[in-house]
């Protein structure tokens, strides 16, 4: 009998999860991990709403800018990039909340977002260096936190 009774102690003890080992994980499927995608939906919000900032004021006062539309990277009048940062606010809080709803399409949808508004805020960096760089380092943050931590919203 206690080779039995051994056998299934030493069973039950193998079937055990360690849950220190799986990591904190709250109701609902939900883990701490996913604290990460809701950071990253917030900042996006946040990025939408600093991209439409400098949208409007590219569009109602473009003599508060460093230097001419001219001395930019692309070239173009002020009035173009104030619709395309817009248009990239808008595209970014509607995006950010998607994350927050757990919309998987949204995870993609990010990524590219955020990687198309670093490269319009590096090739508007000459017109607000500090602004620009401010944007930049907010979507690599939110880049790094869908792509490493996105998969915790499938579970």
């Amino acid at each position: 009998m206690t080779g039995s009774t051994g056998s299934a102690a030493g069973a039950s003890q193998q079937d055990r999860v360690d849950p220190a080992a799986a990591g904190p994980s709250r109701s609902g499927g939900w883990n701490a991990w996913t604290g990460w995608i809701v950071f990253a939906a917030v900042l996006l919000i946040l990025v939408g709403v600093l991209q439409a900032v400098q949208g409007l004021v590219a569009l109602f006062d473009d003599g508060s800018y460093a230097v001419g539309s001219d001395g930019l990277a692309v070239p173009v009048d002020y009035t173009v990039w104030g619709v395309m940062h817009l248009l990239v606010g808008t595209l970014a809080v509607l995006i950010g909340v998607g994350l927050l709803a757990g919309n998987m399409v949204a995870r993609g949808a990010a990524v590219v977002l955020a990687t198309f508004s670093a490269i319009a805020s590096l090739a508007f960096l000459p017109a607000r260096p500090v602004w620009s760089l401010v944007v930049i380092a907010l979507d690599v943050v939110v880049i790094h936190a869908v792509v490493v931590h996105g998969g915790e919203l499938e579970k």
